[in-house]
């Protein structure tokens, strides 16, 4: 399932998105990891949630975003759901290009059925421009 948290630039998404995952954890039966873009919310997250902070670590494109995804699915099989804040930024994906944005929530959705895990994503985008996806809601819409 992916769960979106979708406005414009500046509408509170991360506030949001932070408010949802640390309220997830409360009652989490398995392992909560928060994927941003800079390390700036660290002191904002419960410390049962991990943080990983994108700017450690060479990624250049969504392919290799999505390998860096698998990854993190690969070696923690408690892991209950992902939160990924800034997406388009975090997986490498042009703002204006819907075709690559489709491409990228479909892909989560697959490895979201393939290893029963949620995402939680916020996305600098109105709902109403979403392109349509299998097994994707919009949780909150600023």
């Amino acid at each position: 399932m992916i769960q979106l948290i979708t406005g414009e630039k500046g509408k509170g998404k991360t506030k949001y998105l932070l408010e949802n995952v640390n309220s997830v954890v409360k009652t989490a039966t398995g392992n909560i990891v928060y994927l941003d873009k800079n390390a700036k919310h660290m002191y904002d997250l419960n410390n049962k949630i991990r943080l990983i902070d994108l700017s450690e670590y060479d990624i250049f494109d969504s392919s290799e975003f999505f390998g860096f995804l698998i990854g993190i699915i690969s070696q923690d099989h408690d892991l209950e759901s992902l939160h990924l804040d800034s997406f388009l930024e975090i997986a490498q994906v042009k703002p204006n290009d819907e075709e690559a944005l489709a491409a990228a929530l479909n892909r989560l959705s697959n490895i979201s059925k393939k290893y029963n895990v949620t995402f939680v994503v916020s996305l600098s985008r109105s709902a109403k421009d979403l392109p349509e996806i299998p097994d994707c809601e919009v949780l909150y819409s600023l």
